[in-house]
């Protein structure tokens, strides 16, 4: 099965997988994109969050999902849809205005999520904590639009939704669960 991980920053994504990996080492490990753009640019982002940068992990995701084909054991930390979420939420909080991109990236987001057969969302709850260098105002509206996003705007046929929150434990046990007994599935994401 094609497994994306999808959430804000520090929400859980990197623990669930590699939770996960631990007991389905069948299962390839398609890392966040960021750590491909690392690799690319070499070290030494910037700071703070750019839309260019989200839109260069945009492509990243999209081109690292396209490469394994139905059938394929993979699960991703981050799906395209988090990056869509990442370039709303930089509009929302006044920091760029990504309105002419978001046609774009939402197009291209629908794109990868072809490549995707079950998103699992790791919606924010009080049991992770963020050090204040995390940008916490970006996390809560990142999380918000995801939620948004999801909730309303995309059609998704294809893709099998499931939500999962509480304990690291409970949280491996539900993604194994869903795996089991995949959830309704939805359609093409398009706004």
């Amino acid at each position: 099965m094609r497994i994306a991980v999808s959430g804000t920053h520090c929400s859980g994504k990197t623990t669930l997988v590699e939770d996960f990996l631990l007991r389905h080492p069948h299962y390839e490990h398609e890392p966040e994109p960021y750590e491909w753009l690392t690799e690319i640019r070499g070290a030494g982002f910037s700071a703070e969050l750019t839309a260019a940068d989200v839109w260069q992990q945009l492509e990243i995701s999209v081109e690292r999902l396209s490469l394994h084909g139905p059938g394929s054991n993979v699960i991703a930390e981050r799906s395209p849809i988090d990056f869509l979420a990442y370039l709303e939420a930089l509009r929302t909080l006044g920091r760029e205005d990504t309105s002419r991109m978001l046609d774009s990236a939402r197009e291209l987001a629908s794109r990868g999520m072809e490549h995707v057969e079950l998103l699992v969302v790791l919606p924010l709850n009080d049991d992770i904590e963020a050090p204040e260098d995390e940008d916490p105002e970006l996390r809560e509206a990142m999380n918000s639009c995801l939620l948004d996003l999801l909730e309303g705007e995309l059609d998704r046929r294809h893709v099998g939704l499931a939500e999962i929150v509480g304990t690291r434990e409970r949280r491996l046990a539900a993604l194994e669960a869903a795996i089991a007994e995949p959830p309704e599935t939805f359609g093409p994401l398009h706004s």
